[in-house]
Protein backbone atom coordinates (compact mmCIF):
# COMPACT_ATOMS: atom_id res chain seq x y z
CA UNK A 1 0.00 0.00 0.00
CA UNK A 2 1.16 3.32 -1.20
CA UNK A 3 2.58 6.27 1.67
CA UNK A 4 -0.59 8.14 0.54
CA UNK A 5 -3.28 5.56 1.10
CA UNK A 6 -1.34 4.45 4.24
CA UNK A 7 -2.03 8.13 4.95
CA UNK A 8 -5.07 8.17 4.32
CA UNK A 9 -6.72 4.97 6.09
CA UNK A 10 -5.43 5.92 9.27
CA UNK A 11 -7.08 9.34 9.16
CA UNK A 12 -10.33 7.66 8.35
CA UNK A 13 -10.24 5.55 11.08
CA UNK A 14 -9.09 8.24 13.28
CA UNK A 15 -12.17 9.82 12.22
CA UNK A 16 -14.57 6.77 12.77
CA UNK A 17 -13.30 7.02 16.28
CA UNK A 18 -14.00 10.83 17.07
CA UNK A 19 -16.82 10.95 14.54
CA UNK A 20 -18.21 7.84 13.85
CA UNK A 21 -22.12 8.52 12.91
CA UNK A 22 -20.74 11.54 10.73
CA UNK A 23 -17.91 9.38 9.11
CA UNK A 24 -19.98 6.27 8.36
CA UNK A 25 -23.03 8.61 7.08
CA UNK A 26 -20.72 10.22 4.42
CA UNK A 27 -18.96 7.03 3.61
CA UNK A 28 -22.29 5.17 2.77
CA UNK A 29 -23.50 8.39 0.80
CA UNK A 30 -20.23 8.09 -0.84
CA UNK A 31 -20.53 4.61 -1.97
CA UNK A 32 -24.47 4.71 -2.45
CA UNK A 33 -23.63 7.24 -5.51
CA UNK A 34 -20.67 5.30 -6.30
CA UNK A 35 -22.90 2.02 -6.66
CA UNK A 36 -25.65 4.24 -8.35
CA UNK A 37 -23.33 5.54 -11.03
CA UNK A 38 -22.12 1.90 -11.66
CA UNK A 39 -25.43 0.52 -11.57
CA UNK A 40 -26.24 3.34 -14.65
CA UNK A 41 -23.21 2.82 -16.38
CA UNK A 42 -24.15 -1.50 -16.51
CA UNK A 43 -27.62 -0.70 -17.13
CA UNK A 44 -27.09 1.10 -20.48
CA UNK A 45 -27.09 4.86 -19.49
CA UNK A 46 -25.71 6.80 -21.99
CA UNK A 47 -25.68 9.98 -19.74
CA UNK A 48 -25.54 10.01 -16.15
CA UNK A 49 -28.25 11.40 -14.05
CA UNK A 50 -26.70 13.35 -11.65
CA UNK A 51 -29.72 13.89 -9.67
CA UNK A 52 -30.70 10.47 -9.60
CA UNK A 53 -26.60 10.18 -8.10
CA UNK A 54 -27.42 12.75 -5.55
CA UNK A 55 -30.64 11.33 -4.12
CA UNK A 56 -29.05 7.59 -3.47
CA UNK A 57 -25.91 9.16 -1.83
CA UNK A 58 -28.99 11.42 0.01
CA UNK A 59 -30.30 8.00 1.10
CA UNK A 60 -27.05 6.48 1.94
CA UNK A 61 -25.79 9.04 4.06
CA UNK A 62 -29.09 10.32 5.68
CA UNK A 63 -30.50 6.46 6.51
CA UNK A 64 -27.87 3.93 5.37
CA UNK A 65 -24.90 5.00 7.55
CA UNK A 66 -26.94 6.09 10.49
CA UNK A 67 -29.23 2.78 10.36
CA UNK A 68 -26.13 0.42 10.53
CA UNK A 69 -24.34 2.35 13.15
CA UNK A 70 -27.09 2.47 15.06
CA UNK A 71 -27.94 -1.32 14.06
CA UNK A 72 -24.18 -2.46 15.40
CA UNK A 73 -24.23 -1.00 18.36
CA UNK A 74 -27.61 -2.26 19.60
CA UNK A 75 -26.55 -5.54 18.27
CA UNK A 76 -23.22 -4.60 20.44
CA UNK A 77 -25.82 -4.04 23.55
CA UNK A 78 -28.09 -7.34 22.87
CA UNK A 79 -25.41 -9.71 22.44
CA UNK A 80 -23.03 -8.43 24.83
CA UNK A 81 -19.92 -8.03 22.74
CA UNK A 82 -19.72 -11.64 22.18
CA UNK A 83 -18.86 -13.13 18.31
CA UNK A 84 -18.37 -16.29 19.30
CA UNK A 85 -20.51 -18.89 16.56
CA UNK A 86 -23.54 -19.44 18.55
CA UNK A 87 -23.73 -15.42 19.41
CA UNK A 88 -22.93 -14.59 15.63
CA UNK A 89 -25.73 -17.12 14.37
CA UNK A 90 -28.02 -15.05 17.17
CA UNK A 91 -26.95 -12.16 15.04
CA UNK A 92 -27.39 -13.24 11.82
CA UNK A 93 -31.03 -14.11 12.67
CA UNK A 94 -31.60 -11.47 14.54
CA UNK A 95 -30.47 -9.02 11.53
CA UNK A 96 -32.23 -10.90 8.38
CA UNK A 97 -35.43 -11.31 10.06
CA UNK A 98 -35.51 -7.40 11.40
CA UNK A 99 -32.95 -5.15 9.27
CA UNK A 100 -32.71 -6.81 6.10
CA UNK A 101 -37.25 -6.55 5.41
CA UNK A 102 -36.88 -3.11 6.47
CA UNK A 103 -34.08 -1.77 4.62
CA UNK A 104 -35.50 -3.41 1.11
CA UNK A 105 -38.69 -2.05 2.01
CA UNK A 106 -37.30 1.23 2.60
CA UNK A 107 -35.42 1.23 -0.27
CA UNK A 108 -38.06 0.11 -2.71
CA UNK A 109 -40.24 2.74 -1.38
CA UNK A 110 -37.60 5.20 -1.51
CA UNK A 111 -36.21 4.41 -5.40
CA UNK A 112 -39.94 4.34 -6.10
CA UNK A 113 -40.98 7.41 -4.67
CA UNK A 114 -38.37 9.76 -4.50
CA UNK A 115 -35.97 9.00 -6.95
CA UNK A 116 -38.70 7.34 -10.50
CA UNK A 117 -41.42 10.13 -8.72
CA UNK A 118 -43.89 6.88 -9.37
CA UNK A 119 -47.45 7.47 -7.62
CA UNK A 120 -48.23 5.25 -4.45
CA UNK A 121 -50.75 3.76 -6.00
CA UNK A 122 -48.36 2.05 -8.74
CA UNK A 123 -45.58 1.75 -5.99
CA UNK A 124 -47.53 0.05 -3.91
CA UNK A 125 -48.49 -2.77 -6.22
CA UNK A 126 -44.67 -2.93 -7.37
CA UNK A 127 -43.57 -3.94 -3.86
CA UNK A 128 -46.78 -6.11 -3.32
CA UNK A 129 -45.15 -7.63 -6.68
CA UNK A 130 -41.53 -7.72 -6.40
CA UNK A 131 -40.75 -7.75 -2.50
CA UNK A 132 -40.89 -10.89 -1.91
CA UNK A 133 -38.59 -11.95 -5.18
CA UNK A 134 -36.45 -8.84 -3.35
CA UNK A 135 -36.02 -10.28 0.03
CA UNK A 136 -35.68 -14.07 -0.83
CA UNK A 137 -32.47 -12.55 -3.03
CA UNK A 138 -31.83 -10.97 0.04
CA UNK A 139 -31.45 -14.16 2.22
CA UNK A 140 -29.41 -16.29 -0.46
CA UNK A 141 -26.72 -13.69 0.44
CA UNK A 142 -27.33 -12.17 3.39
CA UNK A 143 -26.02 -14.24 5.84
CA UNK A 144 -23.01 -14.71 4.68
CA UNK A 145 -22.30 -11.08 4.59
CA UNK A 146 -23.94 -11.08 8.05
CA UNK A 147 -22.08 -14.13 9.13
CA UNK A 148 -18.67 -12.59 8.22
CA UNK A 149 -19.30 -9.46 8.59
CA UNK A 150 -20.07 -10.22 12.82
CA UNK A 151 -17.70 -13.18 12.97
CA UNK A 152 -14.55 -11.48 11.79
CA UNK A 153 -15.15 -7.47 10.93
CA UNK A 154 -14.15 -4.97 13.97
CA UNK A 155 -17.64 -3.34 15.17
CA UNK A 156 -15.91 0.13 13.98
CA UNK A 157 -15.65 -1.19 10.02
CA UNK A 158 -18.98 -3.08 9.75
CA UNK A 159 -20.92 -0.39 8.16
CA UNK A 160 -18.62 0.39 5.79
CA UNK A 161 -18.05 -3.59 5.10
CA UNK A 162 -22.11 -3.41 4.65
CA UNK A 163 -21.17 -0.41 2.39
CA UNK A 164 -19.21 -2.06 -0.05
CA UNK A 165 -21.42 -5.17 -0.16
CA UNK A 166 -24.23 -2.88 -0.02
CA UNK A 167 -22.75 -1.33 -3.10
CA UNK A 168 -23.20 -4.86 -4.88
CA UNK A 169 -26.95 -4.85 -3.83
CA UNK A 170 -27.90 -1.57 -4.99
CA UNK A 171 -26.70 -2.39 -8.41
CA UNK A 172 -28.99 -5.91 -7.91
CA UNK A 173 -31.81 -3.45 -6.86
CA UNK A 174 -31.54 -0.63 -9.49
CA UNK A 175 -31.41 -3.03 -11.87
CA UNK A 176 -34.03 -5.34 -10.54
CA UNK A 177 -36.28 -1.25 -10.17
CA UNK A 178 -34.89 -0.33 -13.82
CA UNK A 179 -36.34 -3.16 -15.42
CA UNK A 180 -39.63 -3.39 -14.62
CA UNK A 181 -40.33 0.40 -14.85
CA UNK A 182 -38.53 -0.34 -18.94
CA UNK A 183 -41.33 -3.53 -18.88
CA UNK A 184 -43.95 -1.50 -17.13
CA UNK A 185 -43.41 1.35 -20.19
Amino acid sequence: MSDVAKEAWRKYLIQLQVNPLRTKALTSGVIAGLGDALAQKISGIKKLQLRRLLLFSLFGFAYGGPFGHYLHKLMSVIFKGKNDSKTVAKMVLFEQLTSSPLNNLLFMLYYGLVIEGIPWVFIKDKIKKDFTSVQVAAWKVGPVVAWVNNQFVPLQLRVIFQCFVGLCWTIFLNLKARSAVIKDS
